[in-house]
């Protein structure tokens, strides 16, 4: 009797563990269809009079706030091999003329860049949750993601293309000195207002899903 009682409960473990690892996947494969979809319409846009606001990096932090680091790298990655594909196919016009002077560029700056951010970003997360700020984590969580999204995909901009002819007609055009000025001229308000949206969004929405889905 305590042999079959032994193994009952050794059979419930291993389900258990298969129902947990399933829905990691499931959880982690909507997450990245949400990447994907909202990278590729008008969902991951909020469109103002003034600014296009992206909103593609709240899924990724809502993946790692939600089911782990390892998901939000993976769908940092996602983002980044979908904005490179736009490079490829012309969808993003800034990209695609880059890759014509250097793939290898343009492969770090949408691809790399992305998943420096959705690393750092997961882990700082997994960090302010052990500590006081814990119910604050989640929104900036969801303000961090979007701006190291910029810091690291213009960190690269420059370090790849910043000398080449086509961002100095950009430095021009923003009548910048340097690169720290190009930068904060060129998206220094629209990173901001990103921030702001991804605070509040990411931030409001991984604090009542957690508590749904009981992963506070």
């Amino acid at each position: 009797m305590d042999n079959m009682t032994m193994l009952g409960r050794k059979t419930e473990e291993k389900s258990a563990g298969l129902s947990s690892k399933t829905r990691y996947m499931v959880e982690t494969a909507l997450m990245i269809a949400i990447v994907l979809i909202m990278g590729n319409t008008v969902l991951g846009t909020i469109p103002t009079p003034f600014l296009k606001v992206s909103i593609v990096t709240v899924p990724v932090a809502l993946a790692a706030m939600l089911i782990g680091p390892t998901a939000g790298i993976i769908c940092g990655i996602v983002f980044g091999f979908n904005s490179f594909a736009g490079a490829l196919t012309g969808a993003s016009g800034m990209l695609s003329t880059l890759f014509t002077i250097s793939p290898a560029g343009v492969f770090f700056t949408a691809v790399v860049a992305r998943f420096l951010d959705a690393t750092v970003v997961s882990f700082i997360f997994q960090a302010l949750k052990k500590t006081k700020l814990k119910q604050a984590s989640y929104y900036i969580t969801g303000a961090l993601m979007p701006l190291f999204n910029t810091v690291f995909f213009m960190s690269a901009l420059c370090i790849f293309f910043y000398n080449t002819d086509y961002v100095q007609g950009l430095v021009a055009k923003y009548n910048a000195t340097n690169a720290f000025s190009f930068v904060i001229a060129m998206v220094g308000v629209q990173a901001t207002v990103e921030a702001v949206i991804g605070c509040l969004l990411a931030g409001t929405l991984g604090v009542v899903l957690s508590k749904v889905l009981r992963r506070a």
